[in-house]
């Protein structure tokens, strides 16, 4: 059964642009032209992924990304940003909100195809056989695509669950920005490097008990990150904060 593919825009013509390619690819395509016919037809059809443009009438893409991960039912759903706001700021944004990839206006369609195929892969990976990568508190089940720490869940997107992963299976090894990127999400392209630490930042924020000074995902000055094997203990005063 094709995915489905729900593509967000004001501008009709880049919807019947996007659509068209990714038809062509083989996705099945839904559309919408402002953020609440985007937010009914989410609700209607649970998508396997949303092409989200920021700038909408009624509810913009910030807007949608905030309620979608909000929602226990629907917080998986991967989303591309697709959009003129070329800033850093807005980048920055987007992804602590919660978006998997982000491609600025103008854009290449089979590029948004290309992205489209890699949040997918990550999103519906399966691997060879159950299996369950602990460190500390920290639990990854790869098999249900589900993250524990001190057994409370941790909701994670496709792209935080695929970075995780991948530090988590190469224990203390040090990654390059360019080389996690590559490995965790097979592709690469210019400014993903820069839109990484954003993804690191929201991961942090959800199994660290201190982000600003990090336990398990340790920044290595001049290289990237790794992954500490031995987290220390953390006090039960620092885990009330």
């Amino acid at each position: 059964m094709a995915h489905r593919i729900l593509v967000v825009d004001d501008d009709k013509q880049i919807v019947r642009l996007v659509q068209s390619y990714l038809e062509k690819a083989g996705y099945s395509v839904l559309t919408a032209y402002d953020g609440d016919d985007a937010q009914r037809v989410i609700r209607r059809e649970h998508p396997d992924l949303v092409v989200l443009d920021l700038m909408l009438p009624g509810r913009d893409g910030y807007e949608i990304t905030r309620w979608l991960r909000a929602d226990p039912h629907l917080a998986a759903t991967p989303i591309l940003m697709l959009t003129a706001r070329v800033e850093d700021g807005d980048k920055v944004l987007g992804l602590e909100l919660g978006a998997d990839d982000y491609l600025t206006k103008p854009f290449n369609p089979r590029e948004v195809v290309a992205r489209v195929r890699a949040i997918l892969r990550r999103a519906t990976r399966a691997p060879a056989a159950p299996r369950v990568l602990t460190i500390g508190g920290l639990r990854l089940d790869t098999d249900r695509h589900a993250v524990t720490l001190d057994g409370r869940a941790i909701e994670t997107t496709p792209t935080e669950f695929a970075l995780l992963r991948t530090l988590m299976e190469n224990p203390n090894h040090a990654f390059t920005r360019g080389e996690l990127i590559e490995k965790a999400l097979g592709y690469s392209y210019e400014g993903l490097e820069r839109t990484l630490d954003s993804h690191i930042k929201n991961l942090r924020r959800k199994i660290e008990a201190d982000p600003s000074e990090p336990r398990y995902i340790e920044t290595v000055f001049g290289v990237g990150y790794r992954m500490n094997d031995a987290p220390a203990v953390v006090s039960e005063d620092r885990r009330d904060r």
